[in-house]
């Protein structure tokens, strides 16, 4: 029986792990996988709770998330990916440096699909001295209207993640003002399963995760047009150059991690962000949340 591998939604900074599958890695390892799709984010969880998929993917806050409103809860996260936040925030330059600041004066979208790009954003700016929740801005847009608005002239910045970034150079809508991964690392993106599953299918799963480390070993010894050819049907819409523009421009930010343990100060940072955003009422414990197999690569 293959493992039942639930996406979490459609996005380019998750090409490694359609690669892992497109690319045979997985088959390498000697297990079998099945993709599933995933018709919206987090859309999986609840199958993994009720038994109907074995594992997924998708952000650690998820675990935290139910840990925080359960201390029993059977979910777990195991071998990260995605290490550092993949959004930005675009926008015309006004021919000086952008600091956060600039953000109180300016018309400002964020991101309204999936709330960890917002609540990581928001504690950026706690940091850089501001308070969140008095800075003006459009909260309930998907990515793509805000995109036509900065076209537009109507909005002045706008977070998201790629390939809109790399279609406002292309465009001459706007240039990258601000990369969310460069504050450093920031737990984004692992393997969720239960507790019960990790136990059921620990060798699968530690297949997976040989299989994991070895696809990341490979995004950073090829050039990003490999990895474009590797997963461009998963991304039928995007055209091919600025699909590898988009994966070149992640993987020189070391977007992707180098070993597939999380890493501790990751994921107390994406702790930290939310629970200074009010969406946890305690910090999270690593050992709770985070699962080792093969005590990871």
């Amino acid at each position: 029986m293959p493992i039942r591998l639930m996406e979490n939604f459609r996005a380019v900074f998750y090409a490694p792990y359609y690669a892992t599958y497109a690319l045979g890695f997985y088959g390498r390892e000697g297990v079998q996988v099945e993709l599933l799709t995933s018709d919206a984010p987090g859309d999986a969880v609840p199958k993994l709770l009720d038994g109907g998929i074995d594992l997924t993917w998708g952000g650690p806050m998820r675990v935290m998330k139910a840990h925080d409103q359960d201390r029993h809860s059977p979910l777990i996260s195991f071998c990260e990916v995605v290490s550092h936040d993949p959004f930005f925030l675009i926008g015309r330059s006004s021919g000086r440096p952008f600091r956060l600041t600039d953000l109180a004066q300016m018309k400002f979208a964020s991101v309204s699909e999936v709330p960890t790009p917002w609540m990581c954003l928001q504690q950026d700016l706690r940091d850089a001295g501001i308070d969140p929740d008095k800075l003006p801005r459009f909260s309930d847009r998907a990515m793509t209207r805000n995109y036509h608005a900065l076209q537009a002239g109507d909005l002045e910045v706008m977070q998201a993640f790629e390939p809109f970034a790399s279609m406002a150079e292309q465009d001459g809508a706007g240039e990258v003002l601000y990369a969310a991964s460069s504050r450093g690392p920031t737990s984004y993106t692992a393997f969720i399963a239960t507790r019960d599953a990790c136990e059921k299918y620990r060798e699968e799963f530690a297949a997976m995760t040989r299989a994991t480390a070895k696809m990341l070993q490979w995004v950073y010894s090829r050039p990003a047009e490999d990895l474009a050819a590797g997963v461009t049907t998963f991304f039928p819409d995007v055209p091919k150059e600025l699909l590898a523009h988009s994966l070149r421009r992640y993987r020189d930010a070391g977007l992707w991690s180098r070993e597939t343990r999380m890493i501790p100060q990751g994921f107390a940072r994406l702790g930290q962000s939310f629970v200074s955003g009010g969406s946890l009422a305690r910090p999270p414990h690593y050992d709770e949340c985070v699962e080792l197999i093969l005590n990871d690569i």
